[in-house]
C-alpha cells in the first residue's frame, strides 16, 4: 500500500514538470495563434466568401430537377440526382479516369521530384539558377501548355511522332493520330501534367531534404550504407511529412484535372474525367441539378482521398511544426 502511493506520488511529481512545461509552450503557442489567426482573418474571411457560397449553392442546386432551358419546370427531388449518377456507368468510368490519371502521374512526378530535389541539394554554385530554370514549366499556364502540347502531338503537324519515327528507324508512323486513340490520348495528357507539375513536387521535397539530419547521412555511409540502403532507412522516413504534404497537394490536384483533358480531347476517346463530366453536364447539357450532384460527389472524393492519405501516412504534422 505504501509502496503503492509512494509509486503515485512519485508519478505525480515527475508528470508536473512535463505539465508546468506543456502549459508554458501552449501559452507561447496560444498567443501565435491569436496573431495568427488576427493576420489572417481577412483573407479568411474572403475565401470563405469565395468557396462557402458556390459549395453551399451547388447543394442546393443538387436537390432540384433544373435545366436552364426549362427554368420554369425546376422542381425538388431531394436525392434523385445522386441516384440517378451513382447508378451511371459513365461517372464510375470517370472515376476510374480520374484516378488512373492521379495514380500514374503521381507516382511518376515523385520519381522525378525526388531526383531533382537531391540535384538541387547537392549543387552550391548555381543554385538559384536552377531551381529558378526548373520551376518554368510550372510557372506557365495550364492552358498555354496544354495547347503547346497539343501541337506537340499533333498527327500532322506534331513534331513528336516524327521524333518516335526517327529514333524507331521508321518503324513508327509520323502521321500517327495520338488523340485518335484511348490509351495514346491517355499518354499525352498524362505526359503534359508530369512536365508541368513535376517542379511543384520537387520544390515540397526540395524543402523535406532540408530536414534530414546531415549527421544521420553520414553516419550512414560511414557504415557503409549504399545509396539506397541510406535512401531507403534515412533519408525517406525523416522527410515523411514532407512526402505526405507533396503527394497529398498533387493527387488531390491530378483527380480533379481538367484543363488538359478539355483542351487536348474534350473527354472524347474515354478520357472523360469527373471534372470534365460535371462541365459537360452543366455547361453543354444545360442539366444544372445533375451537374451540381456531380461536383458535390467530386468534392467527396477529393475528402475521401484526404482522408486515406493521412491515414495512410500518420504523421503528426504538429510535431514537424514544432508544436
Amino acid at each position: 500500500m505504501t509502496a503503492t502511493l509512494q509509486k503515485e506520488s512519485g508519478g505525480a511529481h515527475e508528470a508536473e514538470p512535463k505539465k508546468a512545461k506543456k502549459a508554458g509552450l501552449s501559452d507561447r503557442s496560444k498567443q501565435e495563434r491569436n496573431l495568427g489567426w488576427k493576420l489572417a482573418a481577412p483573407a479568411f474571411l474572403v475565401m470563405m466568401l469565395v468557396v462557402a457560397y458556390p459549395i453551399v449553392n451547388a447543394i442546393y442546386l443538387s436537390f432540384f430537377n433544373y435545366r436552364l432551358t426549362d427554368p420554369n419546370g425546376r422542381a425538388f427531388i431531394w436525392f434523385k440526382n445522386y441516384k440517378v449518377v451513382l447508378s451511371d456507368s459513365t461517372w464510375w468510368k470517370a472515376v476510374e479516369i480520374s484516378a488512373l490519371i492521379m495514380v500514374i502521374t503521381v507516382a511518376i512526378e515523385f520519381v522525378l521530384g525526388m531526383a531533382l530535389a537531391m540535384v538541387m541539394n547537392k549543387i552550391v554554385i548555381p543554385r538559384k539558377t536552377l531551381r529558378t530554370i526548373v520551376l518554368i514549366p510550372y510557372s506557365i499556364i495550364t492552358v498555354v501548355s496544354a495547347y503547346g502540347f497539343q501541337y506537340a502531338f499533333a498527327p500532322t503537324s506534331g513534331y513528336l511522332s516524327v521524333w518516335l519515327h526517327y529514333i524507331t528507324f521508321g518503324s513508327f508512323n509520323r502521321n500517327y493520330d495520338f488523340f485518335g486513340h484511348h490509351w495514346s490520348a491517355l499518354i499525352a495528357i498524362m505526359v503534359s501534367e508530369i512536365w508541368k507539375t513535376t517542379p511543384f513536387m520537387s520544390l515540397l521535397l526540395l524543402a523535406g531534404l532540408a530536414q534530414v539530419p546531415g549527421e544521420l547521412t553520414e553516419a550512414a555511409e560511414v557504415d557503409g550504407a549504399t545509396f539506397w540502403e541510406r535512401l531507403r532507412r534515412v533519408i525517406l522516413p525523416s522527410m515523411k511529412a514532407a512526402i505526405m504534404v507533396a503527394v497529398l497537394f498533387r493527387a488531390l490536384d491530378a483527380f480533379r484535372i481538367f484543363d488538359n483533358i478539355y483542351i487536348m480531347t474534350k473527354g472524347s476517346q474515354n478520357t472523360q474525367s469527373v471534372a470534365i463530366l460535371a462541365a459537360n453536364q452543366t455547361l453543354t447539357r444545360s442539366e444544372i441539378g445533375l451537374g451540381s450532384a456531380i461536383s458535390i460527389l467530386l468534392f467527396f472524393c477529393v475528402i475521401i482521398i484526404s482522408f486515406v492519405f493521412i491515414k495512410f501516412f500518420k504523421t503528426d504534422l504538429s510535431r514537424v511544426a514544432g508544436e
